[in-house]
């Protein structure tokens, strides 16, 4: 699938949502609990749904990344599944480190 920044991408197994912040230039498969992700609007591909969480799961208001093709997310509704791109899970962003004021 092509993901395009700004747009709004659900869960098929869970109420998961992320806002894609930087999309790659090419085609990934965006998975969340190892089902591909639709855009908000379109119908669910899966009725399988998770029943407890899996570690790692996103959470809201956190940034994921994907350093080998750039995707940046923003969770914006908590998931249950793991998000992953092409099979890799993707990784918590770490916030920047302010300089020292001493």
């Amino acid at each position: 699938m092509r993901l395009k920044a700004g747009l709004r991408y659900k869960s098929s197994v869970c109420e998961g949502q992320v806002v894609a912040v930087r999309a790659p230039s090419q085609d990934v498969e965006l998975t969340c609990g190892g089902v591909p992700m639709v855009g908000v609007s379109e119908a669910s591909l899966s009725a399988a749904a998770l029943a407890a969480a899996e570690p790692g799961a996103a959470q809201i208001g956190k940034r994921y990344i994907d350093e080998i093709t750039g995707l940046e997310l923003l969770c914006s509704k908590a998931s249950k599944g793991l998000l992953a791109v092409d099979g890799r899970a993707v990784t918590l962003k770490e916030a920047k480190q302010l300089p020292s004021s001493d």
